[in-house]
């Protein structure tokens, strides 16, 4: 619970929008205030199509990405807490949303969205992603997989 109130009080990086969702409704009151009240909305998450009890394994991506060409998005992440809470944020700056079919070693199936930070120099010196990747801020995009119950939403592409 700790950890959830330092990322909901901690204050945004420069060009971030964030807000601490304990709703659905309050979730997509934020994702309007920055999409647009009267804009259409996809949402993308991951999902297992397949799953085997094996919970580490690997992957392989089964064809190529495939890019959701939208640059302006909001991704909710669940934060631990007894009950729902949602740390969503939008990040200023070219972000590449992708959705991409994975292939488990012991046969899970998986559409995962994943996303690209291409531009990471505003970002915190001590985000736990310079560490894993060995880069520092602004060097090189940070790429990654959003988890199953986390969700991107991005203005709709259907008319």
């Amino acid at each position: 619970m700790e950890d959830t109130f330092f990322h909901c009080e901690i204050s945004a990086m420069n060009g971030e929008s964030k807000f601490c969702a304990t709703s659905l409704e309050s979730m997509l009151d934020f994702v309007q205030d920055i999409l647009g009240f009267h804009t259409k909305l996809d949402v993308y998450t991951t999902e297992f199509l397949k799953k085997s009890p094996v919970t580490l394994q690997n992957y392989t991506i089964l064809q190529k990405p495939k890019e959701i060409l939208e640059p302006k998005l909001v991704a909710c992440h669940t934060l631990p807490y007894p009950y729902a809470v949602f740390y969503c944020h939008m990040q200023k700056g070219e972000n590449k949303l992708f959705k991409i079919s994975l292939l488990g070693e012991n046969g899970d199936r998986i559409e995962a969205a994943a996303i690209c930070h291409m531009d990471t120099k505003e970002w915190n010196h001590d985000h736990v992603a310079f560490r894993v990747l060995k880069v520092l801020p602004g060097s090189s995009p940070v790429c990654h997989y959003f988890p199953v119950d986390n969700l991107v939403w991005v203005p709709s592409l259907s008319m």
